[in-house]
């Protein structure tokens, strides 16, 4: 095993090496980002103008289109959301195993879009199923290789900044791509087939741009900091096992963990709003437009927050602004503030949280192993936070709104306690994981 250098594990173990502080980088250095992340936020905002024109019609084109009852589309739903986690896993260790991260990327690019061409042509429910699964499966599959890339490209200095920067594009692309598919109905009286082939065209060129401008990282890229003798070995599925047992890295996944699983969902605090509120059903879409414009606003700026003053004190207030986002839920607050805080509140935890904890976790990684490191936070980020969405509904259910208000909001602050003492030291405070390494991955 390889840590990228001592000082990556001494900055995420809580180790305060004097040394591995960096002066605050200068306004011009801040604004320096690697071309290979510009690419593959190109990438990503093209491929998610795609696949949120897919998302903006799905519901009506199964329901009301093919006559799937709710409780199908709900199965088919879970399915979407769940095919996920094998193929992260999966898609960061072989990119790691073998050095392909952009090949083992645009394999998953490539699945996505080519299940856009195939879910005009499914007619059960089975066969829509599948379709979906294989595109959340690309998903999976693209995600750790991808972040990988990112982290590869930028130094330690710029981590934040470089998936501030990606996740801003990315969603960027989400807003594009409702619009987009409104409008392709709009011009083809409601042909949900050109929707799907329109949005294929998309995934296309964005896998197109990711295989022509973006190549697999050079082995000293990979494996920089680890010494020569780590260019050359194989990284075995033990190996990927016992990246758990990094000290600084572990602590990093037991905190994303465990606030994960004391995060609720989107769709649940925008139901918990509209019932406080009475919003009309025909602005309820607006809600989670208004969460992407804040996040797009405030990724960029949260990731440079995270380099300067500490990636890890960012991401705790990332989540603290979502537990604010529970007691104004709580609150006798105003209609309109409330409509108002809770999508800002909701945009603000994400910047805080989404591209801040990869470039937490990235340089506490052992070299060579981000692709399947990465995936594995993800991972368990992931299934915390379905364990936590599980967890409110039932609350909910047995005890109603506001008791599973309350007790979500306990659940999070002491959480963030706990996060707190897990990330204390070097990943709460600014600094470098390592001197700055060759920039390779484009």
């Amino acid at each position: 095993m390889y840590l990228s250098s001592s000082r990556s594990a001494d900055l995420a173990s809580g180790a305060r090496d004097p040394r591995a502080q960096a002066p605050p980088p200068t306004a011009r250095g801040i604004r320096r980002v690697a071309p290979v992340v510009l690419i593959l936020g190109v990438v990503s905002l093209v491929t998610d103008v795609s696949a949120e024109m897919v998302t903006a019609v799905l519901p009506v084109y199964l329901v009301l289109g093919l006559g799937l009852s709710p409780m199908a589309f709900g199965m088919l739903d879970g399915l979407y959301n769940g095919a996920t986690a094998v193929s992260r896993l999966l898609g960061g260790h072989v990119a790691d195993r073998f050095r392909r991260h952009r090949t083992v990327a645009a394999v998953g690019y490539g699945i996505s879009a080519g299940c856009k061409l195939l879910l005009p042509a499914a007619g059960g429910v089975s066969a829509i199923g599948g379709v979906l699964a294989a595109d959340r499966a690309g998903k999976g599959l693209r995600t750790a290789p991808r972040d990988a890339l990112i982290s590869m490209a930028a130094t330690p200095a710029e981590q934040g900044r470089a998936f501030g920067v990606h996740r801003a594009m990315d969603t960027a692309g989400a807003l594009f791509g409702p619009p987009v598919a409104l409008a392709v109905l709009w011009v083809t009286a409601d042909a949900y087939d050109a929707v799907f082939v329109t949005s294929f065209c998309f995934a296309a060129f964005g896998l197109l741009v990711l295989l022509l401008f973006v190549r697999d990282p050079t082995p000293e890229a990979v494996v920089a900091g680890a010494g020569p003798q780590a260019v050359c070995a194989p990284v075995r599925l033990l190996d990927a096992a016992a990246v758990l047992r990094v000290p600084g890295f572990i602590r990093v996944c037991l905190a994303a963990l465990l606030l994960g699983a004391t995060t609720v969902g989107d769709a649940m605090l925008y139901l918990l709003l509209q019932r406080h509120t009475h919003l009309s059903p025909h602005l309820f879409p607006l809600l989670p437009l208004g969460t992407a414009l804040v996040f797009l606003l405030l990724a960029v700026p949260a990731g440079t927050a995270g380099d300067r003053y500490g990636r890890g004190r960012v991401f705790l207030a990332g989540h603290a602004a979502l537990l604010c986002g529970y007691l104004v839920l709580l609150a006798p607050l105003p209609d309109r503030a409330m409509i108002v805080a809770i999508p800002s509140l909701l945009g603000l935890f994400y910047a805080g949280t989404d591209g801040v904890l990869m470039a937490l976790a990235a340089p506490a990684a052992p070299a060579g192993q981000r692709g399947g490191a990465l995936a594995l936070v993800q991972t368990g980020q992931a299934c915390g936070r379905a364990l936590g969405a599980a967890g409110f509904g039932a609350a909910w259910t047995l005890y109603g709104p506001h008791t599973a208000g309350v007790l979500a909001a306990v659940g999070l602050a002491l959480a963030l306690l706990a996060a707190v003492a897990l990330l204390a030291g070097g990943a709460l405070t600014p600094g470098t994981a390592r001197p700055a390494g060759p920039r390779g991955a484009s």
